[in-house]
């Protein structure tokens, strides 16, 4: 983890603050991009489009200002990215049976081999009232929570 220790302001290449700035040559166009890499990690958190330098034909050289925003901006990335696969994979819905509000949350297991979801339902005071393994495919809406309530926390049909 030395290598990612050192400190480096270039023009092309800032690191620091546990991130590594590249500006690199975009494949798409003429210009260029700037690509924020996490340190440890070998894929880019970020990739944008990067200024032309006064030349027209160069970038504009990284410099502290530039690299604490690119900083900020891939950190911003990186948690709105958490918080959307958060979401998709932890749901939950409340629904009434009689006098009684019961929480049902699926919960995906995104394993690459075999992906699998587990429907759990609970009561009031948090207890764990039912548990089944469904697919991941699973559409959890306040329907199927009804459905399955109602059901007697049956394992549902494969939709």
């Amino acid at each position: 983890m030395t290598e990612f220790a050192e400190k480096i302001q270039e023009p092309r290449l800032w690191r620091g603050d546990g991130w590594t700035a590249r500006v690199v040559k975009n494949e798409d166009d003429d210009g260029w991009a700037v690509a924020m890499f996490k340190h440890g990690e070998s894929e880019p958190a970020l990739v944008g489009p990067w200024t032309m330098g006064r030349d027209k034909k160069n970038p504009k050289p990284l410099d502290g200002n530039a690299f604490s925003t690119l900083v900020k901006t891939a950190h911003e990335f990186i948690r709105r990215n958490e918080q959307h696969l958060h979401a998709t994979l932890h749901q939950s819905i409340t629904v009434s049976a009689g006098s009684t509000r019961i929480t049902v949350c699926l919960d995906i297991v995104p394993d690459e081999d075999m992906p699998y979801a587990m429907l759990s339902a609970k009561d009031e005071g948090d207890e764990l009232l039912a548990e089944v393994r469904v697919a991941p495919s699973f559409k959890l809406n306040r329907s199927s929570a009804v459905a399955w309530v109602e059901g007697g926390f049956a394992r549902p049909g494969e939709r």
